[in-house]
């Protein structure tokens, strides 16, 4: 026998400290920018942010698509592109080098409302990449080795997006919706046949035409804390100069929407890529708010309900969106927004996709959006926003967004306001309005063979079958 005394087990004690409690939510309005005007006529709004060390520039640059002359679509992307190669300073490589000592990103593009170009840069470091945008806004060399680079570029570039379904569909979609005169109607950075005709004479003829202080607007937000913004920007984008300009008319925009599918056909696709829209109210709109809420609620997110039927109770698609994108905006009718629905499913299950979202869309119809619906989405948009802004860019972007579109600066403040205020039926009736069954042009990427006959039994308009090639 042992002589060793058995010992008890310890239980061990846990010590449970109190639960953090959360703190009572800070108010939070989106921030307002300070608006000036520099004597060369530049526009500049700045938005103070204490903490955001890397600062964002946004210039918006009146250049829209439909001012490119006839035949040469691409050359608003072309020139945006080549801003940033080369100066009467420095040549590409040079001002590449002087971007990457600065620790700066200098990004530009072109859109149906214009030229956005965008620079992100340490505070530390402002002035000096102030000083290279001003530069390739001022004299941009537009040497032609360049320029003949760039579109063979975007030439290359064109194949590969012609063989996205996504962007095929999107690029099917506008050429149905407008009329063949309508620069809608045609891909924002041109076509094969258009963008080979561009040469360095044609990207500084619109240069020349379009770019200058008078007309931009400059928007600058994060830490000026110890930095003279005013001095920075009158020895930067202060120096350029360029001739007086009128404002440049808006002609109203015009769609066809009567419910119609097209078919592109890709023979084989395992898929069908979706993509169903017509043209709706923009930003001017009083039922903006209360047609982000529905639409937000009918597909915005995981949880929405396109989602909850077609992807969670059939296992159709991995996930199908609605949302509304602001083509053009601004006063007098003159703007729109493509109201869209988008998605893929299985080749085999694309007839039955169909039926169960447009049953979804008459369910909406026929019983409207729910109480709780109504509440997630404003919580979803509202109350998340401050996350969304946290970054300089994000503001930036904003605010930029809203010169573009002619919109007051208190915008954006105010659209939250009015989101957390819209009922249930006014969202219920905004969604049902953005996608009516007799108004929505239907796009279907995929194998014709397979799916036509399937969509045509659906009778949801006549069916044209085109080539995906």
């Amino acid at each position: 026998m042992s002589d060793v005394t058995p010992v008890s087990p310890v239980t061990p004690v846990m010590e449970f400290h109190p639960q953090p409690a959360g703190g009572l939510p800070k108010p939070w309005d989106f921030p307002a920018p300070q608006r000036s005007t520099l004597p060369n006529g530049l526009t500049v709004l700045r938005c103070h942010r204490p903490g955001q060390q890397v600062v964002a520039v946004e210039v918006n640059l009146v250049a829209p698509l439909d001012a490119e002359p006839e035949g040469l679509d691409g050359v608003a992307t072309l020139m945006a592109r080549a801003l940033s190669e080369g100066t009467d300073k420095h040549s590409a490589e040079e001002f590449a080098a002087e971007l990457e000592r600065a620790g700066a990103t200098l990004d530009a593009h072109a859109d149906h409302p214009g030229v956005r170009v965008s620079l992100e840069v340490p505070a530390s470091r402002l002035e000096r990449a102030l000083a290279l945008l001003a530069d390739a806004l001022r004299s941009p060399a537009f040497p032609d080795s360049e320029i003949e680079r760039l579109v063979a570029n975007r030439l290359d570039e064109i194949p590969h997006e012609m063989a996205n379904p996504a962007r095929r569909a999107a690029i099917a979609l506008s050429g149905t919706l407008f009329p063949p005169s309508a620069r809608m109607s045609r891909p924002r950075q041109g076509t094969e046949e258009t963008v080979s005709r561009i040469d360095a004479a044609a990207v500084r003829a619109f240069y020349e035409a379009h770019v200058r202080p008078a007309t931009a607007t400059v928007v600058v937000v994060g830490d000026f804390t110890g930095i003279d913004l005013d001095a920075a920007l009158g020895g930067t984008l202060g120096a350029w100069t360029g001739a007086e300009a009128q404002p440049r008319p808006m002609s109203p925009i015009t769609a066809d929407d009567a419910a119609r599918v097209v078919i592109v056909d890709r023979p084989g696709s395992v898929q069908t890529q979706l993509l169903i829209g017509r043209i709706g109210a923009d930003r001017h709109d009083r039922v903006w708010p209360a047609q982000v809420l529905g639409v937000y609620c009918l597909g915005g997110t995981l949880t929405s309900r396109l989602d909850r039927v077609l992807r969670e109770e059939k296992g159709y698609t991995y996930g199908v969106r609605a949302f509304g994108q602001v083509l053009r905006s601004g006063p007098e009718g003159t703007g729109a927004a493509l109201l869209a629905i988008s998605g893929s499913v299985a080749t085999d299950v694309t007839g039955p996709a169909l039926a169960d979202l447009w049953q979804v869309l008459r369910t909406l119809a026929a019983e409207g959006l729910t109480d709780e619906e109504r509440d997630v989405a404003v919580q979803n948009l509202v109350g998340v926003a401050p996350l969304r802004y946290e970054t300089a860019a994000a503001v930036a972007g904003t605010l930029a967004d809203q010169v573009e579109q002619h919109l007051p600066d208190d915008f954006q403040s105010r659209l939250y306001a009015l989101l957390a205020e819209t009922g249930t039926v006014e969202a219920s009736a905004a969604a049902v309005n953005a996608f009516p069954l007799d108004r929505l042009v239907t796009v279907l990427v995929g194998d014709a063979e397979q799916i036509a006959d399937p969509v045509r039994a659906l009778g949801v308009g006549e069916v044209t079958v085109v080539s995906g090639q």
